[in-house]
């Protein structure tokens, strides 16, 4: 009983190791960080490149995503505390048409400052090995990816925020 107990204790805590290690770390997680140009919500293209010597925050979410709605807000937070401090971010939805995501943002309860960007054809998700949603992606001011955080659960907001709280003094 007791080696049963301990062979599914082992399984148990390799799967939690499987799980999160690709959460915030792995080789997509490094090197520059790959150019774009997208449609924006209510505006012109933007760009990666006009952020250049800023601290980044790429968010890629889709309206049917559960955990993106309870993200949402935080971001939010986060983007309007730091945006004066060489902080973007901006949200990359997924959805190959942008009508389900405007219903998505025009229902939030506290709407969103930060630039909303449409990957339709999944090109930019591709590019940074997404996975699933929704995945944060940080940027440092040299154009490097710093960070790679696939899912969200509450309290994943506090890894976002000490990776930008150290990147904007670099």
């Amino acid at each position: 009983m007791k080696h049963r107990i301990a062979t599914i204790l082992s399984g148990a805590i390799a799967a939690a190791l499987l799980i999160t290690v690709p959460a915030s770390a792995g080789s997509s997680s490094a090197g520059p960080a790959p150019q774009f140009t997208l449609e924006s919500r209510g505006g012109p293209k933007v760009s990666l490149a006009q952020y250049k010597g800023q601290v980044v925050m790429l968010n890629f979410w889709a309206s049917w995503c559960g955990p993106c709605r309870q993200e949402m807000p935080l971001l939010e937070n986060i983007y309007s505390k730091y945006k004066k401090m060489g902080f973007t971010l901006i949200g990359v939805n997924v959805e190959p048409d942008s009508k389900d995501a405007e219903g998505f943002l025009k229902a939030l309860a506290t709407p969103v400052s930060f630039p909303v960007i449409y990957d339709k054809d999944s090109t930019v998700s591709k590019a940074y090995d997404v996975s699933g949603m929704p995945s944060t992606v940080i940027i440092d001011r040299k154009g490097n990816i710093r960070m790679l955080h696939r899912g969200y659960k509450p309290g994943d907001e506090n890894e976002y925020l000490d990776s930008i709280r150290a990147l904007v003094r670099e």
